[in-house]
């Protein structure tokens, strides 16, 4: 059989094949106890969307078990553009304003392969969810990048996510003639952050100002505690028409296995992550995509009533949080707080001492620290370091996320194996 003469080239995929969630799944899957690591909830998702899903499923419409419209379920775009139209105050196509996707992560990767064309410049804010900087590269773009920068809390204060915050002449002095696009994480994974209304502003007022389009990633939009409000840069003057919004049903509803996703947006940028979805994945699951649309229903019914999930869930969430922080101040590991979203990121410092460094090496503190911690106590997170570029990675390689969408047992778990360490360093 004739063999290739020469190897095949993919430049454009070089030094993007390794990804951290493959080394960390697998070293918590043979080590941990407790596994604080991966983003998702040990938690069931609310019983009238597991209820939903099993009438989909059981019932007498047997057309959910095929093919539905290709862009999303017609129930389920019909309720996204009537909540979504409600959130954004004007009246949304559920044909042409919205399309649901295989998660929020298709949803990324359409948007990327749509917009950034071979030379275009990708503004990512640090840190970042770690799939944008390849998806940017492998649609042939060019990520650029602009990091949060922690400002020292007030004396004797735990530090806030509100405490990381852009420069803003660092960020405008990103935006050029090359500048496609800005990618735009709130609230943020992997910090908790809730950009304010004034940041947002800026973000705006230079998308504007450059012509730029906004890929805004909300996934975390009901995930938001302490009273704050989760602001969509879509309703800020000018950026309807530059902003595509992208949401998670897995976030929403606790449902991360299910992977439905949507984006929603205006007619002129949706077009073309259409033709991105139906000539790669085409179709998402119909079933659920019938039930988290019943999901939708209910909850638009019961939009801002205390018996809402989207009520409800945050007020779990942030209590998870509150006794995680406890946990980990208690201990020594400096918790930052989070406004939103599953995550918790603490400073490890304090605990160096345990984990030697080592001088000259590649690999970032923090990834030997994590690496260390799930072998040697049982407890599985993910270094910070993993949401910053190659460039970036050692000036924030003292800090590990946790995820605290956990049962309580999980988390009393994870402080029992904390509380064990701190006991074995003070003897």
């Amino acid at each position: 059989q004739a063999k290739m003469s020469r190897p095949v080239q993919a430049q454009r995929l070089e030094g993007i094949d390794k990804n951290i969630w493959v080394e960390f799944v697998k070293l918590a899957t043979t080590y941990s106890t407790v596994n604080l690591g991966q983003g998702f909830p040990d938690f069931p998702p609310p019983d009238f969307l597991k209820e939903a899903f099993v009438r989909a499923i059981s019932g007498e419409n047997h057309m959910l078990h095929q093919y539905t419209r290709a862009f999303g379920h017609p129930p389920l775009v019909k309720i996204l553009a009537q909540l979504f139209g409600k959130l954004l105050g004007r009246d949304l196509d559920p044909m042409t304003n919205v399309m649901v996707t295989v998660g929020a992560y298709q949803a990324l990767f359409c948007c990327f392969q749509a917009f950034v064309d071979a030379g275009d410049e990708v503004i990512i804010i640090e840190p970042f969810f770690d799939c944008y900087e390849p998806m940017v590269k492998m649609a042939g773009g060019m990520p650029v990048f602009v990091p949060l920068r922690p400002k020292a809390p007030k004396h004797g204060k735990l530090m806030s996510s509100a405490d990381w915050q852009l420069d803003p002449a660092e960020l405008a002095s990103k935006f050029n003639e090359r500048t496609k696009a800005i990618v735009l994480n709130t609230p943020n994974n992997p910090l908790g952050k809730v950009f304010s209304r004034e940041e947002l502003q800026l973000i705006a007022d230079l998308c504007v100002k450059h012509d730029v389009l906004c890929i805004s990633d909300e996934v975390y939009e009901w995930l938001v505690y302490d009273g704050k409000e989760h602001i969509r840069i879509a309703n800020l003057r000018g950026m309807w028409d530059r902003t595509v919004i992208i949401g998670s049903a897995g976030k929403t509803f606790s449902a991360t296995g299910w992977k439905v996703g949507w984006t929603v947006g205006p007619n002129h940028l949706l077009q073309h992550v259409r033709t991105v979805h139906q000539n790669s994945v085409y179709h998402c699951a119909t079933a659920a995509q019938e039930a988290v649309a019943q999901g939708f229903q209910r909850e638009l019914e019961l939009y801002r009533k205390p018996d809402s999930y989207f009520v409800q869930l945050p007020k779990e969430l942030q209590q998870k949080r509150d006794w995680l922080v406890q946990s980990l101040d208690a201990v020594g590991m400096k918790p930052i707080i989070p406004e939103g979203t599953y995550f918790l990121v603490a400073d490890i410092s304090e605990f160096k001492s345990d984990v030697p460094d080592v001088p000259d090496s590649d690999e970032p503190y923090d990834s030997r620290f994590a690496k260390w911690m799930v072998k040697n106590k049982g407890l599985a997170v993910i270094p910070l370091s993993t949401f910053y570029c190659a460039a970036h990675k050692k000036n924030y390689n003292h800090f590990i996320r946790f995820c605290f969408a956990k049962e309580e047992a999980t988390l009393k778990a994870a402080n029992d194996l904390l509380q064990k360490w701190k006991r074995e360093k003070t003897s």
